[in-house]
């Protein structure tokens, strides 16, 4: 059996092909043109489409799946119990996110930290059971919200070279702040989940997770397609595999 998913995020474009549960291809593209090329040249049995930012339709249109094509949304079954109190308002990836973390350790309580445009924090417990988690401003946003909502405060990006605690210039006091205001928050939130979850596994995923990673404690887990494995569970569950 062959599956193709797709996750269109707000600011990466991904898709991957899996064989028999086994990822064999992925991809990213620039833009939705390159997404939708690939899509017309890449046979499957079944795709299922993760969007945020393209409508789905447009997606799932440009693909040549021979069986089943679907949009994931948020009424759609998972391998897990959705316990969030407005599920309707789940945003897909989120879920898709959980769903990996169940993948790659069933049974177990997961917390994933999943660091793009925003970060977000998703609990799914030893039940199979996805319970919610948090939504802070990602990196790049927090840069962004300084120089926009101030009047002299230039713009910044995050660098691979980590920022000093005490900067000595104002775009090494804007790096510092926002990278190590942001490693102090995800440390802070994982010794509060570890808290009431002893022995809870952590995974870091997302395009900002290496910045990080190396200042992280090793036993944190880094898995850059953990989206796209909880997508292609959500779709072999759909499609009664």
């Amino acid at each position: 059996m062959t599956n193709l998913v797709v996750d269109a995020g707000n600011t990466f474009l991904k898709a991957a092909l899996f064989d028999s549960g086994e990822l064999k291809t992925k991809k990213s593209f620039s833009n939705a043109t390159e997404l939708k090329a690939f899509l017309r040249e890449t046979p499957a049995q079944h795709i299922l489409v993760s969007t945020v930012s393209i409508p789905v339709e447009e997606i799932l249109s440009s693909s040549i799946a021979s069986e089943k094509k679907i949009g994931l949304h948020p009424e759609l079954p998972t391998p897990l119990k959705n316990k969030y109190a407005t599920p309707l308002t789940l945003g897909v990836d989120r879920m898709a996110a959980a769903c990996g973390a169940w993948t790659l350790y069933p049974q177990q309580n997961s917390l994933v930290i999943d660091m793009g445009t925003c970060i977000n924090y998703e609990l799914v417990t030893e039940a199979s059971e996805y319970l919610g988690g948090a939504i802070s401003p990602g990196v790049q946003m927090r840069a962004d919200a300084m120089h926009s909502f101030t009047a002299r405060l230039p713009a910044i990006r995050p660098t691979e070279t980590w920022p000093p605690l005490t900067g000595d210039s104002t775009v090494s006091c804007l790096q510092s702040g926002v990278m190590n205001g942001t490693l102090e928050e995800i440390k802070g939130t994982i010794a509060r989940y570890q808290e009431r979850y002893p022995g809870i596994r952590v995974i870091l995923c997302g395009g900002d997770a290496p910045f990080f990673e190396n200042h992280l404690k090793p036993s944190i887990f880094v898995a850059p397609d953990l989206v796209l494995l909880g997508l292609n569970s959500i779709l072999m569950h759909n499609v009664g595999f």
